[in-house]
């Protein structure tokens, strides 16, 4: 068996996440309790209860699913004890779920990824009202198709996300436009996203430039364990590669479809969702069939990885 983990990214977060990996893991706890120290904030009130719109915007809703993620990491490790699982050959994390693999990957520790997650929500949310844009879901049309219409409209296609599920970004009358266009051409579905401005396009510069900023006052370390980079589908080595992904992503596609392909060709079986929810597991599935996938999400799932992980082989 060779495992990768991979981490979840914005849209995953849900009241309530987290609580149980705080009430019954010493390292979970100790994950919290950095995170609030990092942050100035009572995160740990913020993932548990809400309420649902503070914990919806970008500047907090970051930070809390990479908290959360860490948390689910931590506990793992607290069980793994016995070598359930073997070490990861890949970690990965889709577009916010990345600054999660940087502390899987011993590239930052993990105060500061929280950090720089929350720094990251909150350059993202300001460069959204300074250049208003929004994020469209289209089901069931073709790369080619959806390109087509991007160029029409003057908009980008922001993720590639599994065959039959990409997402489009840019100013919001034209990213209406667009959506209109695609559900002429034949889509299933046409899903506005709850965030806060055109992530992955040039629109969020001005994030960059905050970023690169934040990202300097860092202490990188060059990666442990390989981390498959968002935009390029490649292993990022060293730490300079790193913090140069870090800022391309911002205006720039995540290709996840094209990370996990790269992951199965280097021979990963099986692939380890670290964090709240089981959208990258459903992803992976339309990507290859016959991967295996487990979800650690809650206290629950990383005490019963043992069986999970033989009734996933079965």
């Amino acid at each position: 068996m060779k495992v990768a983990y991979v981490f979840p990214g914005q849209g995953s977060q849900w009241i309530g996440m987290g609580r149980n990996l705080y009430d019954q893991f010493a390292s979970a706890k100790a994950v919290f309790d950095q995170a609030e120290q990092a942050l100035g904030l009572a995160i740990s009130s913020l993932c548990f209860e809400g309420p649902e719109d503070e914990l919806r915007r970008t500047v907090n809703t970051q930070p809390a699913v990479v908290t959360v993620s860490l948390a689910c990491l931590r506990a793992l490790e607290e069980v793994n004890t016995a070598d359930v699982l073997p070490p990861p050959a890949y970690v990965a994390g889709h577009s916010l779920g990345e600054y999660s693999a940087l502390a899987a990957a011993g590239i930052l520790d993990l105060a500061d990824a929280i950090y720089l997650a929350r720094e990251r929500g909150r350059l993202m949310h300001e460069a959204g009202l300074k250049n208003p844009g929004g994020m469209v879901a289209v089901i069931g049309l073709s790369q080619p198709l959806l390109a087509d219409i991007c160029q029409q409209t003057d908009i980008q296609i922001a993720n590639i996300n599994c065959p039959g599920q990409l997402v489009i970004s840019g100013e919001k009358e034209k990213l209406d436009k667009a959506a209109e266009l695609a559900s002429a051409k034949g889509a299933y579905r046409v899903v506005p996203l709850a965030v806060s401005g055109a992530f992955h396009t040039p629109l969020m510069q001005s994030a960059v430039e905050g970023m690169a900023e934040v990202i300097a006052r860092l202490s990188f370390n060059d990666p442990a364990i390989p981390i498959i980079g968002n935009t390029t589908a490649q292993p990022l080595t060293s730490a300079e590669a790193v913090k140069e992904e870090l800022l391309n992503q911002l205006c720039n596609r995540i290709d996840w479809q094209s990370s996990i392909q790269y992951m199965l060709n280097k021979g990963v079986t099986t692939f380890i969702e670290i964090g709240p929810g089981k959208v990258l597991s459903g992803l992976i599935k339309r990507i290859d069939k016959k991967a295996q996938t487990l979800n650690l999400g809650d206290a629950e799932a990383v005490k019963n990885i043992k069986t999970a992980l033989a009734q996933s082989e079965e």
